[in-house]
């Protein structure tokens, strides 16, 4: 079993922490704050947690007021980078929010080590004027890391983030960021940019979709074509039927599908197969075809829920084109199997072409 991410917070990493800030705040008592971590709480806190504790431990054991202890913290953060390093962002947040100038412009210098896309989201929501021309300078930023944070920071549906309510409601404070950013040289910040419109999309599609075709209008990029896929994979497997056209998905009118075979009955733990051949009514070639398939999975309360699953995309120049897939039913973390009656369909551009029920047993 692959070990947890919060479990790199091992006696190791946090004697390594204490040295590196003994370094710069010769004070520290080391041994305290080392056990201070590892209080009897420590174990029953997951890693966001785990982050937020490291930040609170740093506050208590650096005993200096809020400027200060802000310069013993930059100069420890090159030294902790990545996920793990997220409790150097965390101070800033949980302590820095009087003072807006001094912990800006050390969330500029710590993203370039780990993120501050969580910690720079409670100034976004309490400066909002200050931090939208914030958020604009950093698209101009010669690093690749800030200018990512003006994306990410304000992203309305940021995964484990403090919430952005006021942007899901509207997001024209986001607009001029993604704007400025939408050709930027890095595909690790044009990622960010489609993530955040694909969080738009959740709210307003119809803005998403616009701007969409506006981008594609004014640049026929391939990094350009990328980003605004991605930024609309959501409203295609939504089949929003405006996205599926922006990309040239036609209602499949001229599709059928034959000998649809499926597993009959599957044990959890076990593999299930389907598969199935696509025609064109009058043999020409299929053309361009977004091909799916979705399980309805039985719930814990008796009803279904549908996952859709991409199979492929591409221009068929045949006039068939068979199917041929697995799906496992292996136990994983992420996903609850329940047993009782499934079904599993075919989805063609958006529209569910055949469907079949499959008995998933316990």
């Amino acid at each position: 079993m692959a070990a947890l991410l919060k479990d790199v917070y091992n006696l190791n990493y946090i004697s390594h922490l204490a040295d590196v800030v003994e370094n710069s705040y010769p004070l520290l008592q080391k041994k305290q704050f080392i056990e201070a971590v590892f209080n009897e709480e420590w174990i029953d806190k997951e890693l966001k947690a785990r982050t937020l504790h490291l930040a609170q431990q740093l506050n208590l054991f650096i005993e200096l007021d809020y400027l200060q202890s802000l310069a013993v913290i930059k100069q420890i953060a090159p030294y902790f980078t990545g996920y793990e390093g997220m409790f150097i962002p965390a101070f800033v947040e949980c302590y820095g929010l009087h003072e807006f100038s001094a912990s800006i412009d050390a969330l500029s210098y710590i993203t370039q080590f780990a993120s501050a896309e969580f910690a720079v989201r409670p100034f976004i929501v309490q400066y909002p004027q200050q931090m939208q021309s914030v958020l604009l300078t950093w698209c101009n930023s010669d690093d690749r890391h800030i200018r990512r944070l003006a994306s990410e920071g304000c992203r309305p549906r940021l995964p484990w983030a403090m919430a952005l309510p006021e942007f899901k409601k509207d997001p024209s404070f986001i607009l001029p960021v993604l704007d400025a950013l939408k050709n930027d040289d890095s595909e690790y910040v044009r990622r960010s940019v489609a993530n955040n419109l694909n969080d738009i999309a959740k709210d307003h599609p119809l803005i998403v979709v616009n701007l969409a075709q506006q981008w594609l209008a004014e640049s026929e990029t391939t990094e350009t074509k990328r980003l605004v896929k991605h930024a609309c994979r959501s409203l295609l497997k939504q089949a929003h039927p405006s996205a599926l056209a922006l990309f040239g998905y036609l209602p499949p009118v001229h599709v059928e599908v034959f000998d649809f075979k499926a597993d009959k009955v599957v044990s959890i733990g076990e593999v299930f197969t389907f598969s199935c051949l696509l025609t064109h009514q009058k043999s020409l070639p299929l053309n361009k075809l977004r091909i799916e398939f979705a399980i309805d999975f039985m719930k814990k309360n008796g009803q279904q829920a549908r996952k859709i699953f991409q199979l492929s995309e591409a221009v068929i120049n045949k006039n068939n084109k068979p199917i041929s897939k697995s799906f496992s039913f292996k136990k994983i973390s992420t996903r609850q199997y329940y047993s009782g009656q499934h079904s599993v369909a075919i989805l063609v551009n958006g529209v569910q072409l055949a469907a079949i029920d499959f008995m998933l047993a316990g």
